[in-house]
């Protein structure tokens, strides 16, 4: 049985688990086994088969993993071969047959890049640093985040939570053994809406607090572009990195990373030329 650490770029993709009639990342990795003759045509999913994480549609990973029986020699490279671009294995590691990749994950951990400019533009106030960190220390911690998730059960967490100034970005690095659903992202979205001073930081009292906030006084999720799962851990699990693999998905990334920045480029273009006739 082998472990196998998966980049993706999660924009093309609705998600990592497998939906009847739009892509996923799980289709694309399913449909590679099958071009390698190692899943059977008529098999539902590979034996032992498990992943670390159900991603949502748009949201990226650096570390996914997935585990399964494989033959000896589908190493990271060998799977690439069919996986389109937009997914990439490139570590992997012998496990036990018992081996679970969600139930065996000690920690996972996720970076959002929240767009934050410290200064007024045209879309945004100002963002402040500061008051948007103490919204993070105080979501820190264990808490019962029912009014940070539509899960009714497994709403008591405990997360370590930090954050970075990267340019206009604040970086929000996030950790836990779990998450429920949409948990991250309503995370984001309170520290977004304190940074920019839409609310004090009394509404983060009250979204912990134990009366349930709903319709529009609850807390919106942040876009899922910019949330990266970007690490598991597994205690007993040593990863390897398969060289040509890493290189084939920094070539991939690094030709996505251009051609966003050059659409950023031209959408700023235009924005900035509109005062001119």
């Amino acid at each position: 049985m082998r472990a196998y650490r998966v980049a993706y770029d999660g924009r093309p993709f609705h998600g990592f688990q497998r939906q009847p009639d739009v892509p996923t990342v799980e289709d694309a990795l399913f449909d590679a086994l099958r071009d390698l003759d190692v899943l059977a045509d008529d098999a539902d999913k590979p034996d032992g088969y498990a992943a670390a994480g159900r991603t949502d549609a748009g949201v990226s990973a650096r570390a996914q993993t997935v585990a399964f029986e494989v033959p000896e020699w589908l190493i990271p490279r060998a799977l690439n071969a069919e996986l389109p671009a937009s997914v990439r294995a490139w570590a992997s590691a012998d496990v036990d047959s018992g081996f679970h990749a969600t139930h065996d994950a000690r920690e996972r951990t996720y970076v959002y890049h929240l767009y934050a400019p410290r200064r007024s533009t045209d879309t945004h106030d100002a963002f402040d640093d500061d008051r948007a960190r103490a919204a993070l220390d105080r979501l820190a911690g264990e808490h019962d985040f029912h009014n940070l998730t539509p899960d009714e059960t497994g709403t008591v967490r405990d997360l370590d939570a930090s954050a970075e100034r990267d340019g206009e970005f604040l970086v929000v690095t996030v950790r836990a053994g779990g998450f429920a659903r949409q948990l991250v992202r309503r995370v984001v979205g309170l520290v977004a809406e304190v940074g920019h001073g839409e609310c004090d930081r009394d509404r983060v009292e009250r979204v912990l607090g134990p009366d349930p906030i709903d319709g529009p006084g609850g807390v919106a999720s942040a876009p899922a572009d910019p949330l990266v799962l970007w690490d598991v851990d597994y205690p007993e699990v040593g990863f390897t990195v398969d060289g040509d693999a890493a290189e084939s998905a920094r070539e991939v990334f690094g030709a996505r990373y251009a051609t966003r920045r050059a659409g950023a480029a031209v959408v700023g273009s235009i924005r900035d030329g509109l005062d001119d006739p």
